[in-house]
């Protein structure tokens, strides 16, 4: 399956019922990741990486590859190099640019709570709340991080 037809599947579905089971391990036999917003404060992933990150109030993150060197204390300039994909937040004023994404907290526009953004080549879904837009998700491959 590819970015496309599988946001064409998830686009529209509820809050809470974003994905069944069997849609998570074909995202991830088909090397997807899929990004969307819960609650007030958390990023979740599906796919290949079934994780989730703090985000209140927003937060910018990157999904780390195999090898990728992830600040453990910037300050310190220490860091440890990532075993498997991984989201990892950062901070907005980090000079990590690679696989970098932005999770927007209650954006003007559209007017939802969740805007999942990013440069990468992506595939966008929105997700629903008694008929109003929740999330505008993004879809990503794993061949398309550097």
């Amino acid at each position: 399956m590819n970015k496309e037809t599988l946001a064409e599947m998830l686009n529209g579905r509820s809050y809470r019922n974003e994905m069944l089971k069997e849609e998570e391990q074909i995202a991830k036999e088909s090397g997807l990741i899929v990004i969307f917003g819960a609650s007030d404060d958390l990023v979740e992933f599906r796919g290949a990486i079934y994780d989730e990150i703090d985000a209140y109030d927003g937060t910018h993150f990157i999904i780390a590859t195999p090898g990728t060197e992830i600040p453990v204390d910037e300050d310190e300039e220490t860091y440890r190099k990532a075993k498997e994909l991984e989201a990892v937040p950062i901070e907005e004023e980090s000079p990590t640019k690679k696989n970098r994404f932005e999770a927007v907290w209650s954006p003007d526009e559209p007017e939802c709570s969740w805007l999942i953004k990013t440069d990468l080549p992506h595939s966008t879904f929105d997700i629903m709340e008694d008929g109003e837009l929740y999330c505008r998700g993004i879809i990503i491959e794993v061949a398309a991080l550097s």
